[in-house]
């Protein structure tokens, strides 16, 4: 039976704006502009859909336009979309700048409404009751320090597992109070920096140092230097496969997650369900959509065949 994933979390408009030349800091850049849902959690939440998990969002959404397009992406994804609606307040929003050749020039977040998701939230009924209908539970850090708390400490009251995604290096550091109970953490090298203070000068370096703060189980991207991911006192690392073509880095990190944590509940080895995270990120990166709206139990492991071995550290 497929497992249950509850996704708590941003849920979102992303804006882009793509520079067609070379990028002229400080002046006026040609380019095109791009809107769409978005959020780490629910990026996350449509790639899992797609890959055929049940699977339930909760997030904050203001009474808005933006906030009706970003539920009906949830349907036309598949996902049970559970809302908390503000009216009287705007949906939040993410506003990127990118360079011609997809890489992220700078980004705006513009995301006071996540505040009003407090931890007593938690205890309304039909939350209750999506926590204990669920097999996993997925969490971003767009939410609050003592919500992403509350719900890691009701996951684990409940025997669920629960994955974190970093999101930014301004917000990882609302996983700090709850690191050590967080089943699986994604996160990329500059977050990972923020929780440590230091950057290693390989990819070895990261699991001693994020297992001297407490955590489990972590998967590290680098970009396109080899990831490393480690749980269990096991360590891998993994060279990303090149795209032919990158439309769009948005997303990549989020996919990721989602493909691991597929591998991962489907009972695949460490080392095999990153191979499956890549993958989702390498069909993310060639659209220009944060979420590939063709992916596919069946494209993704078509996608695996691009994807090397993992190397094993230790």
């Amino acid at each position: 039976m497929m497992k249950k994933i509850l996704v708590l979390g941003g849920a979102h408009i992303d804006r882009r704006g793509r520079i067609s030349g070379e990028t002229a800091p400080g002046a006026s850049n040609p380019g095109t502009w791009f809107e769409e849902p978005g959020g780490g959690g629910f990026n996350a939440a449509r790639n899992l859909a797609r890959l055929g998990f049940h699977v339930t969002m909760i997030s904050p959404r203001g009474g808005d336009a933006i906030g009706e397009m970003v539920g009906e992406a949830a349907d036309f994804a598949g996902i049970h979309d559970r809302p908390f609606v503000f009216l009287d307040r705007k949906t939040p929003s993410y506003t990127a700048i990118i360079e011609k050749d997809g890489n992220l020039v700078i980004a705006l977040a513009d995301m006071d409404l996540y505040r009003f998701f407090v931890p007593r939230r938690l205890s309304i009924r039909w939350v209750r009751e999506a926590f204990a209908a669920h097999d996993f539970i997925l969490v971003d850090a767009n939410l609050p320090e003592e919500t992403i708390a509350a719900i890691v400490a009701k996951a684990h009251s409940l025997a669920k597992p629960v994955a974190a995604i970093a999101i930014s290096p301004a917000k990882v550091i609302r996983l700090k109070p709850c690191i050590e109970t967080i089943d699986y953490l994604f996160l990329n090298e500059a977050e990972a920096a923020a929780l440590v203070g230091q950057q290693p000068q390989d990819a070895a370096g990261w699991p001693p140092l994020l297992k001297a703060i407490g955590i489990r189980s972590a998967v590290v991207t680098r970009g396109r230097h080899e990831l490393v991911a480690f749980s269990e006192g096991r360590a891998v690392t993994l060279q990303p496969p090149v795209a032919d073509t990158v439309a769009d880095v948005t997303g990549a990190g989020d996919s990721l997650a989602a493909g691991t944590l597929a591998a991962l509940m489907a009972g695949l080895p460490l080392e095999q369900a990153i191979r499956h995270g890549a993958a989702a990120a390498a069909l993310t990166v060639q659209s220009r959509h944060a979420v590939n709206e063709n992916l596919t139990p069946d494209m993704l492991n078509e996608a695996l065949a691009l994807v090397p071995t993992a190397g094993i550290l230790h």
